[in-house]
């Protein structure tokens, strides 16, 4: 099955944990100049809420031209009109939700430490792919770990890879060189103490 392409370069940006939807939007905003992808991710809060946000998010990203992603639940991607899903490993079929969304939805895959799982989700349909953690993650337990050379290997399914888990921009940069199209961040932003400015150097890294 073949997907849409969807050529993207740059930060894509993962929401915080934030339960306030007002506030989640303040820190949102100032880094949209500098974010390729947001992806709306949220496991504090109930299904109301999520709306809500998801809701929110999408009229300040289709103000900003930022395609906004959901995290794990097509049917709240359809629902707000978000640019597409992100699916993990349990969280839902990747040709279900390109039946669902349509051909031109972006939709990606977690693939982990796994070439074979990218090269599945990509026959499947997935848009792009992301490998991780790369890196211990303040963001999330990890027991898997990618190594840049899946970067190398996965350049040839002819997708966007992202790089997730445990980024910096110190240790980023090869990530990079080696294949990465995006870098996946959360925490090293929100938890920054100038998160426009951490923001910037991590997109230095693309430089």
């Amino acid at each position: 099955m073949s997907q849409p392409s969807h050529a993207a370069r740059g930060i894509y940006l993962i929401t915080p944990d934030e339960t306030d939807t007002a506030r989640l939007l303040e820190r949102v905003r100032p880094l949209l100049a500098d974010t390729t992808w947001l992806q709306y991710r949220n496991k504090a809060v109930d299904a109301a809420t999520r709306r809500q946000q998801a809701q929110a998010l999408q009229q300040l990203c289709a103000g900003a031209g930022v395609p906004l992603i959901i995290n794990d639940d097509a049917a709240l991607a359809l629902e707000v009109g978000a640019a597409g899903v992100h699916l993990g490993e349990d969280d839902g079929d990747i040709a279900a939700a390109r039946a669902l969304l349509g051909p031109g939805a972006i939709i990606g895959a977690s693939c982990y430490d796994e070439l074979e799982l990218a090269r599945r989700a990509v026959a499947s349909g997935a848009s792009y792919i992301a490998f991780g953690a790369f890196f211990p993650s303040r963001s999330k337990a990890t027991t898997r770990r990618a190594q840049p050379q899946l970067l190398r290997d996965s350049a040839a399914l002819g997708v966007p890879r992202v790089a997730i888990g445990g980024l910096t921009p110190d240790n980023s940069a090869p990530l990079v060189a080696a294949g990465a199209d995006l870098l996946a961040v959360i925490s090293s932003v929100f938890a920054a103490d100038d998160p426009p400015a951490a923001l910037r150097a991590y997109r230095a890294c693309f430089a």
